[in-house]
């Protein structure tokens, strides 16, 4: 037999404990802020009906991406690649009972068969925010905003990222109306609009060419360049100016300035996948060339709550992933080192075993996290060991000191240490608590 493997299955990570302390920080940094706009949590099944992703997800997702197989029932179910059928599914079960606007969010476990690469693996996290029950251009600001805080509650400043704004509804009138399109080539081109930044110009135009017929072609590609090179909704084509897409994006644009917000753009060549979409769409980018890419976005996505049999919701909400976001710090430096989630690691001398157990129980009463040397081997090993797992401080017990009823408390980074009694011990860790750390960080 072949010697197991001690690598994660392609595509995944193993989180070992300073791995997962980094995952719980973005995890809780994410509550953080949209549990302060009223957000609840709300969870789901792993699996899913594969049909639930073959309504409106798209066809790449279903044939390609997904984990797919028929259980012992003859029933062919998928690993949830995404969580907005899923949301819609339970918001349509219970659509007359809810209490609108319904404002959720989640953090799901995610797995889309890919090419793994920088920011992209088969297996994630992703925070998905949603609103259900608003029509008008107020909840898109709110699912912005919401974006917009969580980059700054990472420390990012406006320079280090972007939201890109455009609308589906003035895509689709772009493509029938201003591109004389059909269906077909309205869903060829917008595909081919979505990866534009990932061809050359020339495979650009060149696939452009194959989407039109013939006696479009000429005038067609005339038409997308004066498309591309619209940098702002006031250099769109007239025939595009008077549409009330457009007046709905600059509405949302004055929105977001009187908030503060100055990094959000407008981007005519910003498609999103998912064809569920039905108008605004976001997405926030990172403007270092070291990173630049799309972390995440989101938009309207009005009608998908309608596919289970019931009346139509409104409904806004955005995607946001670990990879890329842990990405996006690292790259910025924004990443910070969060210690272990120990407070304090207890070094026994000697025989004081049974008396530092005891010490141990009487500070977890008090709140205090402590992990006992409960080995016997001697004193550098015991130190080395709480210097590795980053823990804050180390106190040292002997009989002596538990005679005493003091004790050696020692702040691992300061190296500098202290002879304290059981109160003042149980103060200085809560202090520093208080100065250094968040409990939601852990």
């Amino acid at each position: 037999m072949a010697q197991l493997s001690t690598q994660p299955y392609k595509g995944a990570r193993d989180f070992y404990p300073e791995d997962k302390r980094i995952q719980n920080y973005i995890f809780s940094t994410w509550r953080h802020v949209v549990e302060s706009y009223g957000y609840e949590q709300y969870d789901a099944p792993l699996l899913e009906p594969l049909e639930l992703y073959a309504a409106k997800s798209g066809q790449e997702i279903v044939s390609e991406q997904t984990y797919q197989f028929v259980d012992r029932g003859g029933r062919t179910v998928a690993i949830r690649p995404e969580m907005t059928p899923t949301v819609s599914r339970m918001v349509a079960a219970r659509r007359q009972e809810l209490a609108y606007p319904a404002r959720w969010y989640s953090i799901p476990n995610l797995w889309r068969y890919e090419r793994p690469q920088k920011g992209r693996l088969r297996e994630h996290w992703q925070l998905n925010v949603d609103m259900f029950g608003v029509e008008t251009v107020d909840a898109d600001l709110e699912l912005m905003l919401i974006s917009y805080d969580i980059m700054k509650a990472f420390g990012a400043n406006d320079k280090m990222f972007k939201i890109r704004v455009n609308s589906r509804r003035l895509i689709n009138i772009m493509m029938a109306e201003y591109l004389e399109l059909d269906v077909v080539q309205s869903q060829l081109m917008i595909k081919l609009f979505d990866k534009k930044n990932k061809v050359t110009p020339e495979e650009f135009r060149d696939q452009a060419l194959a989407i039109f017929d013939q006696e479009q072609a000429k005038t067609g590609l005339k038409k997308i360049a004066a498309l591309i090179g619209a940098k702002t909704m006031g250099e769109l084509p007239k025939e595009l100016l008077a549409t009330s897409a457009v007046q709905d994006i600059q509405a949302l644009f004055t929105l977001l300035r009187e908030r503060g917000v100055t990094n959000a753009v407008f981007d005519i060549t910003l498609m999103r996948g998912f064809d569920y979409y039905t108008d605004i769409v976001f997405e926030v980018f990172d403007t270092n060339p070291e990173n630049a890419r799309s972390l995440f976005g989101g938009g309207r996505y009005d009608g998908l709550v309608s596919l289970f049999g019931v009346q139509p919701v409104p409904t806004v909400g955005f995607g946001m992933g670990d990879v890329t976001i842990k990405d996006f710090l690292e790259t910025h430096n924004l990443m910070p080192k969060p210690e272990s989630t120990t407070d304090v690691y207890m070094i026994v001398l000697g025989n004081a075993l049974k008396g530092a157990q005891k010490l141990a129980r009487e500070l977890r009463e008090e709140g205090v996290k402590v992990a006992v040397d409960i080995t016997g081997r001697k004193l550098d090993k015991q130190i080395k060991s709480a210097v590795k797992m980053k823990v804050p401080f180390m106190l040292f017990v002997g009989e002596q000191e538990l005679q005493d009823e003091v004790f050696t408390l020692k702040d691992v980074a300061k190296s500098n240490e202290e002879k304290l009694g059981f109160g003042r011990i149980v103060t200085t860790i809560k202090d520093y608590r208080r100065r250094y750390v968040d409990d939601d960080d852990l």
